[in-house]
């Protein structure tokens, strides 16, 4: 592991560390004790509030775990899904923390070997401005999302979720998972992967009929041979690179190629930030604001407005609109 930088490094404001101290002792605890969790700054070149990252698998604690992604399935108090990364398979854990307000993470390996998926934290105290929506955020706390560590199911999710709402594109994941995808036994319970690319291509048109999915089997399909063709290209590309260079394939426009790359990297300046779902819950975060109709203009009033913290402002409106879809029965797509 590589050795724990000092604290000093990871929060230079004295008055910002007792702020994190009192809100997360045992977080700031465990980042003091060497060689127990490595966290680290990692400034991103398009946003000044950039999340800490970590790719070890001892767990953080924080307000919120987002769990967009439709292969999350409750556990108890939780939930869990699984991922492949790399030649591996990990289950990616969210339970309540020992003080029954927060939520601690935690990942383990499946099978295979490999470094565990990375899971940034991005804490709302460091927005700057004022207004509804940095209150809101900050009064809901510190998130953090895991990075997809597999292209291919960033892909195909992201073309399941095309132009339908989030719980309808849950049931269609998980479904075509469960019929086609690969078993992962967890101590959680039993999950499946997403079919992969292969696999997607050997399947009828009366399977995919079958199984909901008519509509989507030629943009999989598509992807599929693209991904079987260009898939280790795509990896080493940069992720500005990578949303233009999939958007080669067919029926892959600009909505789909965003949410794929910010899935895959939590870089949520590559999100689609206009889409509905953003527009919905900054309306709801901020209801007295008049908001424009069009997406480009609302794209361009969200974007001033965050200024250099566009992709964090974007992601924690995105997990603060889930947790309230959650616990209201609000949807936005």
């Amino acid at each position: 592991m590589t050795p724990l930088r000092p604290v000093t490094a990871l929060v230079q404001d004295p008055d910002r560390l007792k702020h994190l101290a009192e809100r997360h002792p045992v977080l700031v605890s465990l980042t003091a004790i060497p060689g127990t969790v490595h966290l680290e700054v990692k400034r991103d070149r398009h946003d000044e509030c950039a999340p800490r990252e970590r790719k070890d698998d001892a767990g953080v604690i924080v307000d919120s775990v987002m769990t967009d992604h439709p292969s999350w399935l409750a556990s108890g108090t939780g939930a869990f899904r699984a991922v492949r990364c790399g030649n591996a398979v990990w289950a990616m854990t969210v339970a309540s923390a020992e003080d029954g307000c927060r939520h601690r993470t935690a990942v383990d390996r499946v099978s295979g070997d490999g470094e565990a998926p990375v899971v940034d934290v991005v804490d709302p105290a460091t927005l700057t401005g004022a207004g509804d929506i940095v209150d809101n955020l900050r009064a809901a706390g510190q998130v953090a999302r895991w990075r997809n560590p597999d292209l291919w199911d960033a892909l195909a999710t992201s073309i399941v979720r095309q132009v339908i709402r989030a719980g309808q594109a849950r049931k269609l994941y998980r479904a075509f998972g469960q019929a086609h995808g690969e078993p992962v036994v967890t101590s959680h319970g039993q999950t499946w992967l997403f079919p992969d690319p292969a696999t997607v291509l050997e399947l009828s048109d009366a399977e995919f009929t079958r199984l909901g999915m008519a509509f989507k089997a030629r943009p999989l399909r598509a992807a599929a041979e693209a991904y079987l063709e260009f898939g280790a290209k795509w990896a080493e590309l940069e992720p500005s690179t990578l949303v233009g260079e999939v958007q080669n394939v067919p029926r892959i426009g600009p909505w789909t190629a965003g949410a794929t790359v910010a899935d895959l990297t939590n870089d949520y300046t590559l999100y689609p930030f206009a889409d509905l779902a953003v527009r919905t819950w900054a309306k709801r975060l901020a209801p007295q604001r008049l908001w424009p109709d069009t997406e480009p203009e609302f794209a361009r009033v969200w974007a001033e407005a965050a200024g250099g913290q566009l992709s964090a402002r974007t992601l924690l409106t995105l997990a603060w609109g889930v947790r309230h879809a959650r616990t209201t029965g609000v949807v936005a797509l």
